[in-house]
């Protein structure tokens, strides 16, 4: 597979937007959050537009909740221009993925929304061509029906054979995906099997028991666990959330570093032979509620390079030392009001 990982937003942009400008055929993007406040440097709203205008197929999926500051002239003028525009609206639902697919040759995948906020964010996405662009076109075609849709151009691909014999596996968490498939139940299967070493990347740190329970599992196994997260997120209700949890894994042999800046990627690395980049964060939203998606690659060089990008940014961060590991009466209190609405506490 021909990848190409990028580790800001705005790098991220510039590779989305210039794969968007040499479109031909077809341009299907689903996003978690879509603005359109990012013209100063990338007009995606303009591009689209121009894109459908000409002829190429445009199918935007956003999700209701967190695209909904996107304004309503924007999206009438898609549609006057031609293309498709789909708002993902389902109870208790949200589509928190981030896909874009160019001619159904180019596909991006990874953290990255497009909104003016996060440019200078710590993300990851990942830029794929060859076999995985298959899977993520399967992928975007479940969600595209899920929606509503009806272009049979994109219909068809829900029904494409997959080889099971690759290096790396695209999963998502629809259901009917089947086992193979099954992005949580990869999480389980993945973490239950590693020997010496499982690094996360996550910015919110909300685990679900079954999950604290694997991490737990593996650290009596004397596997080493390490998890980087951000100091400050962008949330500050989640910052104690986070430090709570810091605090109550770090008892059971978990290892942390906080970056200074905040970093939104998605990252897992075990064994130092297989990696993943994705959509989903560490938390009960993401593994229970959200549709998302995300690859598992063996493939050597990209291991190597999700390495790397787990060692800079360790170096870059501080450990979560003792001292910060004591919870107060006052958080104890808290976890105690928290059991009645988060299980995991």
């Amino acid at each position: 597979m021909k990848y190409r990982l990028y580790t800001t937003s705005n790098k991220a942009w510039d590779g989305m937007f210039r794969a968007m400008a040499k479109a031909v055929h077809s341009i299907y993007l689903e996003m978690y959050i879509l603005v359109d406040d990012t013209n100063k440097t990338h007009n995606f709203f303009q591009l689209l537009k121009d894109k459908a205008r000409s002829g190429v197929e445009v199918v935007i999926i956003a999700d209701a909740y967190g695209s909904s500051s996107l304004k309503a002239s924007n999206i009438k003028e898609l549609r006057e221009a031609g293309a498709e525009f789909i708002f993902f609206s389902h109870w208790l639902k949200r589509t928190h993925r981030k896909i874009l697919i160019i001619d159904n040759r180019v596909a991006f995948l990874g953290g990255v929304n497009i909104e003016e906020k996060i440019r200078d964010w710590r993300d990851l996405q990942i830029k794929m061509e060859g076999g995985a662009v298959k899977f993520i076109l399967k992928s975007f075609a479940n969600s595209y029906r899920k929606c509503g849709g009806k272009r049979e151009s994109i219909l068809h691909f829900s029904f494409t054979p997959l080889s099971h014999k690759l290096k790396y596996w695209v999963m998502d968490n629809w259901r009917g995906t089947g086992k193979k498939y099954y992005l949580n139940d990869y999480y389980r299967e993945k973490i239950a099997g590693a020997k010496f070493l499982i690094q996360i990347v996550t910015p919110y740190l909300l685990p679900p028991r079954w999950l604290i329970a694997a991490l737990d599992d593996a650290c009596r196994r004397g596997v080493k666990v390490e998890i980087i997260i951000p100091a400050h997120t962008d949330i500050p209700a989640l910052d104690k959330i986070n430090y709570l949890n810091c605090c109550r894994l770090a008892h059971i042999g978990v290892s942390f570093w906080l970056t200074k800046s905040m970093n939104h990627a998605k990252l897992m690395l075990i064994d130092n032979s297989e990696g993943l980049v994705g959509s989903q964060n560490m938390d009960i939203l993401s593994f229970g509620w959200n549709f998302e998606v995300g690859i598992f690659s063996q493939q050597k060089n990209l291991v190597a390079d999700l390495k790397n990008i787990i060692e800079t940014w360790k170096s870059e961060a501080r450990p979560f030392s003792n001292e910060y590991r004591k919870i107060s009466r006052g958080d104890k209190l808290l976890i105690g009001f928290l059991r009645f609405f988060y299980p995991i506490f």
